[in-house]
């Protein structure tokens, strides 16, 4: 199969309109998204109440993910992990918590405003240890075999070079890592005046 990658040009637009939309989600996640969001959402998908408790209220709320990741592979203890477009941190402190005190969770995401929030709430988080970084996951700012683990919930379709994107995760991951990712797929053609919205990309 082939995977058409937008022109340099066209992946510029692409990502502005994304980091445009995530500048708002970071005020407020409210209508922006046509499914659950918050704690309602995370307890849909059956993330654990417990595993909320180590969280603020503030992350909680800004919680826009589609999946679960640690339904399919839940970080150990000592693992390093990667949270590939960690949004507010949601998935990233939890992983932190399970991965325990030998353990490190990172976060990296493409908009600062977003970011704000998790480097606040990582101040005053006691259950492991956390890190945020400002990035792209098409060109990641990490040494090969970094990581045991590498999770993504509704990311990878955002990005315009997903061979890029790819690539990278499986260039940061150490041998026998695992990636796991919660996203949305397309099964049906989409229409080319889709396809042309930039806005329609970053839904």
């Amino acid at each position: 199969m082939t995977i058409k990658i937008p022109s340099p040009e066209r992946a510029v637009e692409l990502r502005s309109a994304v980091k445009s939309k995530y500048q708002k989600v970071a005020a407020s996640p409210e209508n922006h998204f046509a499914y659950p969001v918050g704690k309602a959402g995370a307890l849909k998908l059956g993330y654990s109440h417990s595993w909320l408790g180590y969280l603020n209220a503030d992350v909680i709320d800004r919680f826009v993910g589609v999946g679960n990741p640690f339904s399919i592979r839940p970080p150990k203890p000592g693992d390093r992990i990667l949270d590939a477009g960690c949004g507010c941190g949601f998935d990233t402190f939890i992983a932190s918590a399970l991965a325990g005190p030998t353990g490190r969770a990172i976060g990296i995401d493409l908009t600062a405003e977003m970011l704000a929030l998790p480097r606040l709430a990582a101040e005053s988080f006691k259950h492991g240890n956390v890190d945020f970084l400002e990035g792209s996951i098409e060109k990641l700012p990490f040494d090969d075999g970094s990581f045991d683990l590498v999770i993504s919930n509704g990311v990878l379709n955002l990005i315009p070079d997903k061979q890029a994107a790819f690539a990278e995760l499986a260039r940061v991951l150490r041998l026998k890592g695992a990636l796991v990712s919660a996203d949305l797929l397309v099964i049906e053609t989409i229409p080319p005046e889709m396809l042309a919205n930039t806005d329609a990309w970053s839904t």
